[in-house]
């Protein structure tokens, strides 16, 4: 349920159309929904704009598909991250509108309907090294399915610096910038002293024994000197994605 369910709701109720008791009915519908192995959140969008999405790393294809079922029951985006190529095979068969992001490991049951306008806010999606762009990839499906205008550039690291000043059009435009990096996680830092817009600094656990698996780069971005820059957990491009979002929604509120 979306507010505009809930505003033609209270007016069914105040002209008399629909009765109290139906409108009850239906906005408990919008209650927690527990499956027994999970419990699932369907005010989630209503109060925060990102809906309720499946972290399917350790749940099984038919757990994943009985919260499908469930979500798809009700409007909006349904989407899963995580999933193995395996896992999404198996639920895309059993969802034959589901989409399987391989690179991005991640699933999307209902796409956005329509093409999204060019007069939105752009997020901009950029990724160090090709190896970075699995954590990129998920950033930009999230980004996209709640709603944002995305533009990516991939392999645009600091080891060679000349690739990421090619896409200057793309950094001045953006009206927030994820910026995914692994190795020493240099890359958000280098953009964050280039741009006005914020960025979101993903640490990825791409890199040599001495990374420790995305400490480094997570530590990098932590104390990096820059200013507006925030930082996610390492390989998070769910979590940078939904940011990004966020901060494009309250920008259009208030724009």
């Amino acid at each position: 349920m979306n507010d505009d369910r809930i505003e033609k709701l209270l007016r069914q109720v105040r002209e008399g159309d629909c009765g109290v008791d139906d409108a009850l009915r239906e906005i408990k519908r919008m209650n927690p929904d527990p499956l027994g192995f999970a419990c699932l959140d369907h005010h989630r969008n209503l109060r925060t704009g990102i809906p309720e999405v499946v972290f399917a790393e350790n749940k099984s294809a038919e757990q994943i598909c009985s919260i499908f079922a469930s979500m798809l029951e009700r409007p909006g985006v349904v989407m899963a991250t995580r999933v193995t190529k395996e896992k999404g095979e198996s639920i895309c068969h059993k969802f034959p509108e589901a989409m399987y992001h391989e690179e991005a490991r991640m699933i999307v049951a209902r796409q956005l309907g329509g093409e999204i306008s060019k007069n939105k806010p752009l997020v901009g999606i950029l990724s160090a090294g090709t190896s970075d762009v699995q954590v990129a990839e998920e950033a930009r499906v999230t980004a996209v399915n709640l709603g944002c205008r995305v533009e990516a550039a991939y392999d645009v690291g600091v080891a060679g610096i000349h690739r990421l000043y090619s896409r200057h059009e793309l950094l001045s435009e953006a009206a927030v910038l994820v910026v995914v990096a692994g190795m020493e996680g240099a890359l958000p830092s280098v953009v964050a002293g280039l741009v006005e817009a914020p960025v979101i600094a993903v640490p990825t656990s791409v890199g040599y024994g001495t990374g420790f698996g995305g400490i480094a780069a997570l530590l990098g971005m932590l104390n990096s000197c820059a200013p507006g820059m925030a930082v996610v957990n390492i390989d998070n491009g769910f979590g940078a994605g939904c940011m990004a979002s966020q901060i494009v929604r309250v920008a259009e509120r208030q724009g």
